[in-house]
Formats: C-alpha cells, sequence, structure tokens
C-alpha cells in the first residue's frame, strides 16, 4: 500500500459523526477536502477551511458540478426523509465515472442498500466501511449523567466492541486515497469487547465523578423509549441488538490497524475526550 499525492476527494454526509472524522482524516493526510450538501451555509460554519458545495444525492444532476476534478468519493446510503435508502446509486455511479473518480468508499448502513450494489456493481475501486456501535452513542446519556449521575439501561451485560468514530474516518481516509484496498468489506471494532459497567466506570473515571448503573427492564426500556418518540421499528432493532448483540458487534478484530498502521483507540481515550459533556 501506497500513500499518493495530495488528491481531491468528494464527501458525502460531512456533517454527519462519521463524514467530520473523514473530513478530518483527510485534511490531516494533505488532501483536498469537497463536502457536498444541501444547507451550504451550515457546513461552512461546522467545516471551517473546507471547500463546501451544494448538492443533494436524491438529485444526482446536482452532483456534476461537485464532482469536478475529483479523484475519490465517500458516499452514504441514506438520504431524504427519515433517512430513506438512496434510490439513486446508478445515476450517482455514472457521473462519477464521467467524472473520471478512481476510488469510492461506502459507509454501511445496517443492512445492503441499492447504492452499495450500484457501487460494487461497478469499475470504480469500491471499499465499504462497515463500523459496529459508534463510541459516540454514549453522549445519549449526557444528560442524566450530568443531572442524576445515572445511566438506566436495559440487559447491562451485552458486549459491545464500540469503534471510535475518528478511526472509522481513518479506515475511510486510507481506502480514498491508497492502493490496495479495493474490493474490501472493512468490518471495524474498538480494541475492546466492553461491558455496560465498563463504559460507565470509563466515562465516571474520565469526569471524576461516580455513575450509578441501573438495569430497566425489557418493558421499561421500551416504555422509555417510547416517551422519547422512538418509532417501534427502532425499538424493535434495539431490543434485538441488545438482548443478543450479533457475533460481530461484539467481536474485535484488528482492522483498524492493518488499515491505518496504529492501533484502534480505547473508549477510555473517547471518554477523556469527551469528559465536558459527562459533567455538571
Amino acid at each position: 500500500m501506497t500513500q499518493n499525492t495530495s488528491q481531491t476527494v468528494l464527501v458525502t454526509g460531512a456533517t454527519g459523526t462519521v463524514g467530520r472524522q473523514v473530513v478530518a482524516e483527510l485534511r490531516h493526510r494533505g488532501h483536498t477536502v469537497r463536502a457536498l450538501t444541501r444547507d451550504p451555509e451550515k457546513a461552512r460554519t461546522a467545516l471551517p477551511g473546507v471547500d463546501v458545495v451544494r448538492g443533494d444525492l436524491t438529485d444526482p444532476a446536482s452532483l456534476a458540478p461537485a464532482l469536478e476534478g475529483v479523484t475519490a468519493i465517500h458516499l452514504i446510503t441514506f438520504g431524504g426523509a427519515m433517512f430513506a435508502p438512496l434510490e439513486t446509486g446508478p445515476e450517482i455511479v455514472e457521473l462519477a465515472r464521467k467524472a473520471g473518480v478512481r476510488r469510492a468508499t461506502v459507509l454501511f448502513g445496517g443492512e445492503e442498500t441499492p447504492l452499495q450494489r450500484a457501487v460494487e456493481a461497478s469499475e470504480l475501486d469500491w471499499t465499504v466501511v462497515q463500523p459496529v456501535e459508534f463510541m459516540s452513542n454514549a453522549l445519549e446519556w449526557a444528560d442524566a449523567i450530568r443531572t442524576e449521575d445515572t445511566v438506566a439501561e436495559p440487559f447491562i451485560g451485552r458486549l459491545s466492541a464500540m469503534i471510535h468514530e475518528a478511526d472509522i474516518g481513518a479506515v475511510a481516509a486510507v481506502a480514498l486515497t491508497e492502493e490496495g484496498h479495493a474490493g474490501r468489506t472493512y468490518l471495524i471494532t474498538g480494541p475492546e469487547a466492553l461491558t455496560l459497567r465498563d463504559k460507565v466506570d470509563a466515562l465516571a473515571a474520565a469526569r471524576g465523578r461516580e455513575i450509578a448503573l441501573v438495569e430497566l427492564s425489557e418493558e421499561t426500556a421500551k416504555e422509555r423509549w417510547r416517551a422519547a418518540g422512538r418509532p417501534e421499528e427502532v425499538i424493535a432493532f434495539l431490543i434485538m441488538v441488545y438482548r443478543d448483540t450479533p457475533p460481530e458487534g461484539r467481536t474485535v478484530v484488528g482492522t483498524v490497524e492493518e488499515v491505518t498502521g496504529r492501533p484502534a483507540r480505547t473508549f477510555a481515550e473517547w471518554a477523556a475526550e469527551h469528559a465536558a459533556a459527562f459533567r455538571a
């Protein structure tokens, strides 16, 4: 695998949890980043110093100007209302081909989507980036920790090999700019399989104050999620993956180090970086 000279990469979903990290890693590596967004003003505030262009993945024609001079593209697979899977994959791929794009990464969205299938069927050097649970999901506990010093969740013994979002960005950035990653699907995990107790203890150590962990019954958890406005299909999915986490979600793999040359970041590191969010 060789590090190429500076390239121009188009990043879709650039203001999202992963997209921001893809942008940051590409810039750190000396590449030019172009961010595609439906709201350029908001994106310019969130991504200072980045070339922000207007475009919408649900309207492929709007991508043509953004693809000029681009060598690689990072793609998300959802767009429009309620994260509906994009149906415009073939059009996006054809525009990318005509523009001379060589590489593409696809952020796996939980299941294979029409866009992913279109990219995999194309002549692009594609890589699917498949992360497990994001460490940033712990931010959902921030309010309760700040106000009550408590985390309340069901199935507290469940294991998660959760991944630092910066490591997702790093793997994507390498695949977008270096040889040797075409046709690969990279399952990405952190370096440890953690219980909720492990996570809560790491957050407590980072913020310098103890946090209680309360186990909710399945029914109580459902009631809380409904009260918070979560759709029934989301609640069903959460119960399924929390009650019986799939092996890939709780089994550590070494992809981050294999691709980037350095170990995956720990949850303790993530907690230290975000400690202020959990302090009153």
